[in-house]
């Protein structure tokens, strides 16, 4: 049986049967693309980004390293996947029509895609995305002319930013199986056990309790370690009187809520009780800012000003907050929005942003507590359950 007669007999009996939304979430989606496309003179839309696919059709997979590509016009919404995915492809996505390519020959992709662009004069592209091929561009241009394509990376952007009810309720479902992830990693803390250790007890609970193949894997850190942002586990036995940095962002139905705590094997010094409060100070300066009225960079410059006092001797990355929602590895970052200096969009109700603060002594140790919030009429409120305090891993 080949690709053409698997896809056949699978759309005949599994069709859709994994659509993660109702077929009306995702019209009111296509809806408000589609009316943003004719605003801006648009004949196509070309999607490339998983994450972009997904929030028009529904389609997922864990094989996210071959090229996939949704043409939406106003018309029509095609999905173009490699053989070996036309089977996720039928039972996960709301599409008018899917087209494979064998996956060991990319001479395959370029002809029915031109023949879908041919009689388009305007078509929109992301040409930040990770998902646009270079080779795939190159030959697009050459074949249907290199002047009908134009940046339009900022249109999906602007509608995923704003979640629905329904998407809110899977970012709760996520940061349920998340507190649970992290709670029993904590519980398990003791000195003697290794980074890798605990990494495994949460990723344990997180799996048992429902979540998916996940974007990010459990990240913890300890010791001097914690100082290096973006290192994971990696074998180091933790010593008392130290802290453990843990953070994990469960998946279900693709959305990620994720949460960063702080532990200690033992009494927390004073040094890092004060960064503790400072995290959480700037957490509800953040929140407080976190509403229709004031802009991301409002939010940042009101929480960069309480850092200033320790400047230099904490690194912090500068992003305050990142839009989450529905993702795939490498990261659960949308990339839809950041909540740093300089960015001016202004918050509306049902953004849904991670708030990592995280604060590091380079080499020495670091605090890391956060929370997945949601913007509200008031300010933000947490997803997410954290309490904010350090917690202190003590032998029994």
């Amino acid at each position: 049986m080949d690709y053409q007669h698997y896809r056949t007999a699978l759309a005949e009996t599994l069709a859709q049967s994994e659509l993660p939304f109702a077929p009306a979430e995702y019209q009111t989606r296509l809806d408000k693309v589609r009316h943003a496309m004719t605003q801006r003179g648009l004949d196509a839309l070309l999607l490339t980004d998983p994450a972009d696919i997904n929030y028009l059709t529904g389609y997922h997979t864990f094989e996210v390293s071959v090229h996939a590509c949704l043409v939406c016009t106003p018309t029509q919404l095609v999905l173009q996947v490699a053989s070996i995915e036309t089977g996720a492809a039928v039972v996960t996505a709301r599409v008018d029509e899917i087209i494979g390519y064998r996956w060991e020959n990319l001479d395959e992709i370029i002809t029915p895609l031109a023949d879908l662009l041919t009689s388009c004069k305007q078509i929109g592209i992301d040409g930040w995305s990770s998902g646009l091929r270079v080779g795939v561009m190159d030959a697009l241009a050459r074949s249907v002319g290199k002047e009908r394509f134009c940046e339009a990376g900022d249109l999906l952007d602007t509608i995923r930013i704003v979640k629905s009810s329904a998407e809110i309720e899977m970012l709760s479902e996520s940061a349920r199986i998340t507190a649970a992830g992290l709670e029993a990693a904590m519980a398990a803390i003791r000195p003697g056990m290794t980074d890798n250790d605990i990494a495994a007890i949460g990723a344990k609970a997180l799996l048992e309790n429902g979540s998916e193949f996940m974007s990010l894997q459990p990240i913890v850190t300890s010791g001097h370690r914690i100082g290096v942002i973006h290192v994971n586990h990696k074998r180091r036995v933790i010593q008392p009187n130290e802290p453990i940095f843990l953070e994990f962002g469960a998946a279900y139905q693709r959305y990620t809520a994720p949460m960063m705590r702080t532990a200690v094997t033992g009494k927390p010094s004073a040094e890092l009780t004060a960064t503790r409060g400072l995290c959480r100070s700037l957490f509800e300066s953040l929140c407080s800012y976190m509403k229709p009225g004031h802009t991301f960079d409002d939010a940042a410059k009101a929480a960069d000003a309480l850092l200033a006092p320790t400047r230099d001797q904490l690194f912090f990355s500068g992003v305050f907050g990142y839009a989450v929602g529905a993702q795939f590895p490498p990261s659960w970052v949308e990339g839809t929005g950041y909540i740093a200096q300089g960015l001016h969009r202004p918050f509306e109700e049902n953004m849904v942003f991670h708030l990592p603060l995280c604060l590091r002594v380079p080499g020495q140790w670091g605090v890391g507590i956060s929370d997945t919030v949601v913007v509200t009429q008031h300010g933000a409120e947490p997803l997410t359950n954290n309490d904010w305090q350090l917690y202190q891993a003590m032998d029994k």
